[in-house]
């Protein structure tokens, strides 16, 4: 059964570089024979070699001598030779001894791999060449931030704060997870969409730099409902992006707020749109424009971890010496900037060190603040009938804001 297996999964490999073969005008290594003998030869020296590796490592050298030998042909009838060939030949050899030491998911997704970076060649040379520069960049620095940084971080409680590095860096993880989806969302739709589109997918990026883009750009346009329905559609999108951030970070707090943000996230969606329908005196079409700054650059990671921490302190201190209503003071004042590092700051706090029930009135008076802020940005940026509506809209909804703050 074994010997089968290496048969069946070197043959799939072999077959899909015969079926490259004979579309090639040139000399190319290998078929439907030589692969499963390349396999049947990798079990065979596994089989030999048992407990002791080295033969079969002598025998993985020398089949690698043959494809070398192999490539340098290939390099002297062509020029710009690809190892492709050889390198499914060396894998195919370690498919087969995989078999033989009963690891045969490895050697099954082995294979199955092969076969279809083999196959995607047109697509994945496609797909580099179509990449803007710095993109690879920016997709390494997020792998940085969560797949090399996250583990090593210690997952305790230092001081008296009680500052814990690896959820400090977790909240910095998700934050740009959100922000890193949006950002991607809103590449691959470039060109596309309006003004709607944008604010929506925006708001999962930041809404308050999506209220001042969109302000600074209704100044020179005249579109003031489109304009203002965007600005209150990102608004919107923001209340969803605070439920999934409440959702990963405390549960409990998140079951108080679900319903009444979804709620407002449901109003100010649905509103905005229906306002960017109304009529504007301009009939020209409005193209989008606003395109997302790189939302992974690790100073701005390290600097919203920074901030997350002050946060951590300015809350304990303020219900420690200044009690609930010192509390929601900061919380309004914290509602003037970015309010992702106080809100997430209330997630570590809520349940512990701070009531549940006054941890979500905090939340829901930082996130009305912000509204209310960025409306008064929208005013003093856009053009007087965008930004007067603008301010309308987003100060009635910080008032529905508060509104849960009577049955919480």
């Amino acid at each position: 059964m074994k010997i089968l297996l290496v048969l069946f999964l070197s043959f799939l490999i072999g077959l899909e570089r015969e079926e490259h073969k004979a579309t090639s005008e040139h000399y190319e290594f290998g078929g439907v024979r030589t692969f499963p003998l390349i396999g049947l030869i990798g079990y065979s020296m596994a089989l030999l070699s048992g407990a002791q590796l080295l033969p079969l490592a002598f025998g993985f050298v020398v089949v690698g001598g043959f494809l070398s030998l192999s490539y340098w042909h290939k390099l002297s009838s062509v020029e710009d030779a690809g190892v492709t060939s050889e390198m499914s030949g060396l894998a195919t050899y370690l498919v087969g001894a995989l078999v033989y030491y009963d690891h045969f998911w490895i050697a099954t997704t082995l294979s199955v791999t092969s076969v279809l970076l083999l196959e995607l060649k047109t697509v994945l040379e496609k797909l580099a060449t179509r990449a803007a520069p710095g993109e690879i960049l920016t997709l390494a620095k997020f792998l940085l931030l969560t797949i090399v940084i996250l583990p090593i971080l210690p997952n305790r409680e230092f001081g008296p704060f009680h500052i814990n590095p690896f959820k400090t860096w977790l909240v910095v993880v998700a934050v740009s997870t959100i922000s890193y989806g949006s950002y991607i969302l809103q590449k691959l739709t470039k060109g596309r969409g309006g003004i709607v589109l944008a604010a929506f997918l925006g708001g999962a990026y930041s809404s308050t730099v999506t209220t001042v883009v969109m302000a600074r750009r209704a100044a020179r346009e005249n579109h003031p409902h489109l304009f203002a329905g965007g600005i209150l559609v990102a608004s919107g999108v923001m209340y969803l992006r605070l439920v999934v951030l409440l959702a990963l970070f405390n549960r409990h707090l998140m079951s108080l707020l679900a319903l009444p943000f979804l709620v407002l996230a449901g109003l100010a969606i649905a509103g905005g749109w229906i306002w960017s329908r109304r009529p504007d005196a301009s009939v020209d079409a409005v193209k989008r424009e606003f395109e997302p700054n790189n939302p992974l650059d690790l100073m701005a990671a390290f600097l919203f971890a920074l901030l997350f921490l002050v946060m951590i302190v300015a809350t304990q201190l303020a219900v420690t010496y200044l009690g609930r209503a010192g509390l929601n003071i900061l919380a309004a004042i914290m509602g003037v900037t970015d309010v992702d590092p106080f809100i997430l700051g209330m997630t570590q706090a809520a349940g512990s060190l701070t009531p549940l029930k006054v941890a979500a009135e905090a939340v829901l008076i930082a996130a009305a603040s912000n509204n209310l802020i960025k409306g008064i940005y929208a005013r003093s940026l856009a053009d007087r009938k965008t930004g007067t509506q603008s301010l309308a809209l987003l100060a009635t909804l910080a008032a529905l804001g508060l509104v849960p703050l009577f049955w919480i």
